[in-house]
């Protein structure tokens, strides 16, 4: 039987979490495991406190022929090792930008709108003048 250590999924959508285990190779991922030996919470913000690991239980596993998968292999180094890394801090945060002022260009053609609205009715008034004194003659 081939055994080995890797992570199975618990947790819910987008809020994941895992459970070392050490699990029969031909077994689905969620499957029964043979033993627990550990928990990785990716969702912590200290580093340090994302993996908790029986080290006596890895070692042991280890030593009888088990072979942890590569993710899980990274996090027995980082434990051994004790380098989590840092998280990095957040961007400052920056007040939301100001819209930009209109163009003078469109205040130009607004003005130029309403000055040939005006001029337009100026000439249906005129025009309708005429239209009066016609039928008047």
């Amino acid at each position: 039987m081939a055994v080995r250590i890797r992570m199975k999924r618990l947790g819910r959508r987008h809020r994941p979490f895992f459970r070392i285990c050490v699990m029969d190779q031909r077994k689905q991922r969620d499957g029964k495991a043979i033993e627990d030996i550990g928990t990785y919470d990716p969702m912590v913000r200290d580093k340090s406190q994302r993996v908790a690991l029986n080290m006596e239980r890895v070692d042991y596993w280890i030593s009888v022929g088990a072979q942890p998968s590569e993710n899980v292999k990274a996090l027995i180094k980082k434990v051994k090792l004790n380098k989590f890394g840092s998280v990095n801090a957040p961007p400052p945060l920056t007040p939301p930008k100001e819209p930009p002022a209109p163009e003078p260009e469109a205040a130009a053609e607004a003005e130029t709108t309403e000055e040939s609205a005006e001029a337009t009715e100026e000439a249906t008034e005129t025009t309708a003048e005429a239209v009066e004194e016609s039928a008047a003659e």
